[in-house]
Formats: structure tokens, C-alpha cells, sequence
């Protein structure tokens, strides 16, 4: 092999390297760009997702915004905020204050037991009935439920005295009203099953509306005000013209004591 051709052979070989290590160092600098690029991404999403989150977190819920929200009263309430609810003839003497939580356990059984009882004793005119709803239990054992089904009823009390006593006994029953801790009164697709038991409230549009928009969420925040201001601490009370009642757990309890509160 002639010497020129030995060093052509030579730098041909350098060449090759030289071309080689650019390569690499090519590939190198963009995995190097991609990582770099790859990381600023993902900051950014975090960064961003985090903003989110705090912003989020900031935003006010649906009872907090509930608590700022115009005041919508249902019909057939009184006083200040409407939440004075009386139902009955004009000419009953006497009134029964009824104050009840709709997720309490004990509410529902005494319900149960007497509910039905009470609004024959309001039709007959032995007494008017004045509710007083509360939302305690939603801060004991978190949730809306309670909150929610009282402004449902004040959906139902604005329909009509009446589709408000049946909406009431059909959430207490057996059949509907969930265990203390359940919190399924927080979903209104629940509230409007229920509601079709009652005949005025079946495919009302008026009341479905005011449910699904929270129309009485207000209102429900305004009626437990009423009750922590009563002193009340617990759920079912009994109370005619003030006088505390024990809650019985027969029909026919129930018609005793109310027999001999009548005559006080």
C-alpha cells in the first residue's frame, strides 16, 4: 500500500469518527431538550393544577353561597324570613310545635309511629301545627341531606299544606328515610323519587324546579336559625302553646297526651 494511500485510509477513518461523535453529541442534546422541555411541562401542569385547586378550594360552596342568596319564602308562611309555619283550621284553639331534623333516626321513628296521626288530628281541627325544622345533624355527622330536604319541603310547602304534611311523612317512612350517617337526602334526584308518592307533588314541574335550583336553600338556612333561637338541644320535641309533650311512640300515646294538653 502506497504512503498516500495509507493516509487517505487514515483521515478517512478520523472522519468517520469525528462524524460519529457529532452524531451522538446531537442525540445527546436533544434527550437533553426533551428532558428540559419534558420537566418545564410537567412543572407548569403542577403548578397550574395546583392554582386550580387553591382557587377551587377559595370558591364559596352551594350553602355558603346559599347563605348570601336573596330570601325566597314559600307560601303559606309568616314572620320574619317566613319561617313561621302554621298549618290547621283557624278556629283550632291550640297549637303543636313540632320540631324535627330530617335525618334524625328518632324523628323518623316517632314519624313513623304517629305522623299520620297528627295530620288527621290537624284536619280535624283538634289543633294547629307549627314546624320548626333544624339541619344539626349535617355538622355532627357531616353532609347536606338535612339542609337539602328541608328546603324540598319548603318546595313542598309552597305547592300546599297539605303536599307538605304528606311530603314530610313520606321522607320519615320506613321505607325512604336512611340510616343517621347515610347522607342520601343530599341528592335531589332522591327528594324528587320521594316526592312522587305524594300526589300533589308527582310531575309538578314547579316543585321539581325549585328543588333542583335550591330555590329554598336560603330559606332551609333561615328556618334553623329559627330553631337554634327556640333552645331547643334535641329532635323530635313536642311543645303545646309552649309546654314541652314527650314524644309517644303509639297513635294511641300520642292521642293521651294530646288529650290532656288540650285541657291545660
Amino acid at each position: 500500500m502506497s504512503a498516500r494511500n495509507s493516509e487517505a485510509a487514515k483521515a478517512a477513518a478520523r472522519e468517520r469518527r469525528r462524524a460519529e461523535r457529532e452524531g451522538q453529541a446531537k442525540q445527546h442534546r436533544a434527550r437533553r431538550r426533551a428532558i428540559v422541555a419534558g420537566v418545564v411541562i410537567a412543572t407548569l401542569a403542577l403548578a397550574g393544577g395546583v392554582g386550580f385547586t387553591i382557587v377551587k378550594a377559595g370558591e364559596p360552596g352551594v350553602w355558603e353561597k346559599a347563605a348570601r342568596a336573596e330570601l325566597v319564602r314559600p307560601k303559606n308562611t309568616e314572620g320574619k324570613n317566613g319561617t313561621t309555619v302554621v298549618i290547621g283550621k283557624p278556629e283550632a284553639k291550640k297549637t303543636l310545635e313540632l320540631y324535627e331534623d330530617s335525618r334524625c333516626p328518632a324523628c323518623g321513628a316517632f314519624e313513623q309511629a304517629v305522623g299520620r296521626q297528627i295530620k288527621r288530628d290537624v284536619d280535624a281541627g283538634k289543633f294547629k301545627l307549627r314546624y320548626i325544622g333544624a339541619t344539626f345533624i349535617d355538622n355532627g355527622d357531616k353532609g347536606e341531606g338535612s339542609k337539602n330536604a328541608l328546603s324540598a319541603l319548603g318546595a313542598a310547602l309552597n305547592i300546599g299544606p297539605d303536599a307538605f304534611l304528606s311530603f314530610k311523612n313520606a321522607l320519615y317512612s320506613a321505607k325512604n328515610h336512611p340510616s343517621e350517617r347515610d347522607d342520601r337526602f343530599a341528592e335531589d334526584a332522591y327528594l324528587l323519587q320521594i316526592a312522587d308518592e305524594v300526589p300533589a307533588l308527582k310531575g309538578s314541574a314547579e316543585f321539581k324546579s325549585a328543588v333542583e335550583h335550591g330555590t329554598y336553600d336560603r330559606w332551609a338556612l333561615e328556618m334553623n336559625k329559627a330553631f337554634k333561637r327556640s333552645g331547643v338541644k334535641g329532635t323530635p320535641m313536642l311543645k303545646m302553646d309552649g309546654k314541652e309533650i314527650k314524644p309517644p311512640s303509639t297513635p294511641e300515646g300520642f292521642t293521651e297526651a294530646i288529650a290532656k294538653a288540650l285541657q291545660r
